[in-house]
């Protein structure tokens, strides 16, 4: 337990913190790979050079303790970061060895008049604190999959049944258990924890899945659509080495982001390979009956994945309506609704006359920040306006 003491300094020295959070998440980052090479897996290279991974995690870290005393205001963010380590599946023993290199940082980059014993002693309590609290969610998390009809608990080993191109940069690939056994039914707009040696590097790496357990005619499998990425070393490995009867381990379904049951129209709005976790969205709201406006935004109709698997889906429904955008339509595509790129009267076109909707919204940041203020002028209210970010959880402002 904190001392009255501990809470004081730790909310006293958040400023320093956070306005040295560059130099602190770099010296932290070059600590844990350095002297804790075991955790690498857990962290994606892309986004730790990016630097992504590391603000994320500094932004998380500091947002625990500017709320160290109400953590009640953390809103969503917990529950974010739970998800991302379940899908991963960080162990308890990883916290020690993140809490050793946090300690170190804020010494070395603060310095030790600044970063006093008593600082770091007060840090080292709300760095234990908030292990705990993780360790203990999670762990819930973990007993609740294995014991669940169809669960398990870390990697287990599935063949890959199908691999379907869906656009000049997105495959899908089908996944069936090599035990032949039962699998655990996932929430709409839940992702997947895949793991894989690729180089000689062990990667671990999360997916949305892109169509729902059970499909009349098909055995239960989970399926993910994955698109290469010029620098992304698993997209590009499943694309080009990966292929049908490939072995590859997967980690339960996890995460937060997922679609509520709720009798108000329905406003999907995705950009580019943000469509996957709305595809099962969409499945599980037209078999309710529920109204649904399904908005996609692409490069053009070479990238467009799905459109003719949307377009079925609206012949079949007629409480779905159907907006496709393409920033430039090239000679030969079929014809989208709008050319150039979304904005906030093209937007409000597209959705319900009422703006008490439920809106979920992915894609890539700079289309997700744009949404957000579309939305918010045109008044859905906030709490109605969820998105799921394609990396590290952290704050989309």
């Amino acid at each position: 337990m904190l001392t009255d003491a501990q809470l004081a300094i730790i909310k006293s020295t958040v400023p320093l913190l956070e306005s040295g959070g560059e130099a602190l998440t770099t010296h932290f980052y070059k600590l844990l790979m350095r002297d804790y090479p075991q955790v690498q897996p857990l962290f994606n290279r892309a986004h730790q050079a990016s630097g992504d991974q590391p603000r994320a995690l500094a932004h998380g870290v500091l947002m625990y303790a500017r709320h160290i005393d109400r953590l009640e205001a953390l809103g969503p963010l917990a529950a974010q970061i739970i998800n991302k380590h379940v899908a991963v599946q960080v162990m308890p023993e990883h916290y020690p060895m993140v809490g050793d290199c946090l300690l170190r940082a804020i010494r070395e980059v603060l310095g030790a008049e600044i970063a006093t014993d008593a600082v770091i002693d007060a840090w080292a309590a709300a760095y234990g604190q908030l292990a705990d609290i993780l360790i203990g969610a999670e762990k819930q998390q973990y007993d609740a999959k294995a014991s669940a009809p169809g669960g398990w608990r870390g990697a287990r080993n599935f063949i890959v049944a199908r691999k379907v191109a869906e656009s000049d940069e997105i495959t899908s690939f089908y996944f069936r258990p090599q035990d032949g056994g039962a699998l655990l039914d996932f929430q709409p707009g839940q992702y997947i924890g895949l793991r894989m040696v690729v180089d000689g590097l062990e990667q671990r790496r999360q997916y949305s899945l892109s169509a729902p357990l059970n499909v009349p005619g098909q055995p239960p499998q989970y399926r993910i659509s994955v698109k290469r990425e010029a620098d992304g070393k698993v997209s590009r490995y499943l694309h080009d080495e990966v292929r049908e009867g490939s072995v590859v381990e997967l980690f339960p379904p996890s995460g937060d982001f997922s679609l509520t049951s709720s009798d108000k129209p329905l406003v999907l709005i995705s950009g580019g390979v943000g469509i996957t976790p709305m595809l099962t969205m969409l499945n599980a709201a037209l078999q309710s009956g529920r109204a649904v406006h399904f908005i996609h935004a692409a490069r053009d109709g070479g990238v467009h994945a799905f459109r003719e698997y949307v377009d079925a889906l609206a012949e079949r429904h007629p409480q779905l309506r159907r907006f496709f955008c393409y920033e430039r339509a090239r000679d030969g595509d079929r014809q989208p609704d709008a050319t150039g790129l979304i904005d906030r009267e093209l937007l409000q076109r597209w959705m319900p006359a009422s703006t008490d909707v439920d809106a979920y919204f992915v894609g890539p940041k700079p289309f997700m920040k744009a949404i957000k203020r579309y939305l918010r002028e045109i008044g859905v209210p906030e709490a109605q306006s969820r998105y799921e970010f394609f990396g590290p959880a952290a704050a989309l402002e």
